[in-house]
């Protein structure tokens, strides 16, 4: 699989700055029921305990956690669909990134800070302040320009490699449901 370089993935950045900052979409849900495994849902189940039913979240833990356990504000993890269209370079290939829900909005930490609620389908999730970072599986996946991409500083403003979030109402979600900021 080529990977894009450094200039090509600049190239993209026009596309996702347009972004919507509200009236976004679920374009796909990724569940990661085993490490590596991925199954893309049509629809999902958002739990207050368990984030996304059926995923490893909770038994895989956080080395952010003095205990090991899986750690409350990293429960569902969002990035951006206009920008694992481009890393990826194939719908096919976006579960590859690790997260489990891809959206198209604006993620970025003017448009989503910390504490942002945003209703996807009948659930309620909120942004937690604890960045999301490329780490070694995604500069396999994606190349080492695209890890350099998403962590630039531009990358960290806008939130390329996505953001961290946790549930606060459960409900079910759908692919194409809209997403929506809380007022």
């Amino acid at each position: 699989m080529k990977h894009l370089n450094a200039g090509e993935l600049e190239q993209g950045l026009e596309n996702i700055r347009r972004s919507p900052e509200d009236n976004g979409a679920v374009e796909m849900i990724v569940r990661r029921p085993d490490v590596d495994g991925r199954e893309i849902l049509a629809q999902a189940e958002l739990d207050m305990v368990q984030g996304l039913a059926g995923d490893t979240w909770m038994s895989r833990g956080s080395s952010r956690t003095s205990d090991g356990s899986a750690h409350p504000d990293m429960q569902l993890t969002i990035m951006n669909a206009r920008v694992i269209a481009l890393v990826a370079t194939s719908r096919e290939r976006w579960p590859l990134a690790g997260d489990q829900f891809f959206i198209d909005l604006d993620l970025s930490g003017d448009n989503l800070p910390p504490g942002t609620q945003l209703k996807l389908g009948t659930a309620i999730i909120e942004v937690t302040g604890i960045p999301h970072t490329g780490c070694k599986k995604f500069v396999e996946r994606f190349g080492l320009d695209a890890v350099k991409f998403v962590n630039s500083d531009i990358g960290k403003s806008l939130k390329l490699r996505g953001i961290n979030a946790k549930v606060v109402k459960p409900g079910i979600v759908r692919q194409g449901d809209p997403v929506k900021k809380c007022i």
